[in-house]
């Protein structure tokens, strides 16, 4: 079955990730995600697991859960 959700998002979009305890991951995973074209900011709440992602352009989620799995973490599907 094909997923509803957009492939590529504009404006901000919120993901869950898997794995992130401290300040290092926190920073691991915002450099990853600030290095995807079309990436404006990153915003990692520790506590609640989440990554907030703003583009002014379109950016491919698939991009997104690459530079995560670069960092070390996983996007929660």
């Amino acid at each position: 079955m094909l997923s509803s959700t957009p492939r590529t998002f504009i404006g901000s979009t919120t993901f869950q990730v898997t794995g992130m305890t401290c300040a290092h991951c926190q920073r691991a995973v915002t450099e990853e995600i600030s290095a995807v074209g079309g990436v404006d900011s990153v915003t990692v709440d520790l506590a609640t697991g989440t990554v907030t992602v703003t583009a002014a352009q379109p950016v491919d989620r698939a991009d997104i859960a690459a530079a995560v799995d670069e960092a070390g973490y996983a996007l929660v599907p």
